[in-house]
């Protein structure tokens, strides 16, 4: 591990905004921030653009960003203490275990921004829009909860349509090319470091905002299996 890496490892260690792996934290997130604000999450957050700028935006919600890479939630926690913005948090853990530290309703939306879109097949169900990660939202979320998703990932876009429609839940928004909108919401016109490197190459971002119904039918399961098999094969 690099000397750098080390240094932001041991920092993260005494900020009061940087939870690792806690203990006994559902329903104490309201004693945690002080208020009984709602909690929108950020999952695979990296260096939190997301969550420190939403935090601005929204001053009278919480934000808690979510990753397991702790030299990069640095990033955010230590701008959030620089800039004193009291209303977001960072939790480093496995996003499969956000149900360790969420009790049932308590938070009231997740966004998703520019995940690893795991295009291999054999990796479908680490995405971030797979059933399987839908399900664990579920059992956190507020009856009718949103999900946003953001990426450059046309495959990712894809699947998560896909999936939209398989499961048959309600679709908010749907753009192809975001920037192309005439008129977006001021959440996404922020950037996220990976946002800039484009690293699809496809200098195009897309949106996905839905909800998420109380029960995902499993009978559905194969379905989706059977078509992504056939895809891959077409």
């Amino acid at each position: 591990m690099g000397h750098k890496k080390l240094i932001r490892f041991e920092a993260i260690k005494t900020f009061p905004n940087v939870l690792q792996y806690p203990q006994g934290m559902q329903r104490k997130w309201s004693e945690f921030f002080g208020n009984s604000n709602g909690i929108t999450l950020e999952l695979a957050c990296g260096k939190g653009e997301y969550t420190v700028a939403l935090a601005k935006q929204h001053p009278h919600r919480n934000f808690i960003g979510v990753d397991l890479k702790g030299n990069r939630i640095w990033a955010g926690a230590r701008k959030c203490l620089e800039e004193g913005i009291k209303n977001a948090a960072f939790l480093r853990t496995q996003i499969e275990k956000i149900t360790d530290y969420f009790a049932p309703g308590e938070v009231h939306e997740i966004w998703i921004t520019f995940p690893d879109p795991q295009l291999r097949l054999s990796k479908a169900k680490k995405r971030l829009t797979h059933p399987r990660f839908l399900r664990l939202y579920q059992q956190v979320l507020v009856s009718g909860g949103t999900i946003h998703l953001k990426t450059d990932s046309p495959d990712l876009y894809r699947f998560s349509r896909l999936v939209t429609g398989m499961y048959e839940l309600p679709v908010l928004e749907d753009y192809d090319n975001v920037y192309a909108q005439q008129d977006i919401s001021d959440e996404l016109k922020i950037k996220t470091y990976y946002e800039s490197l484009d690293i699809a190459g496809s200098n195009t971002v897309h949106y996905l905002k839905f909800r998420l119904p109380a029960h995902l039918p499993p009978e559905k399961d194969e379905q989706l299996k059977q078509l992504l098999q056939k895809s891959a094969t077409d």
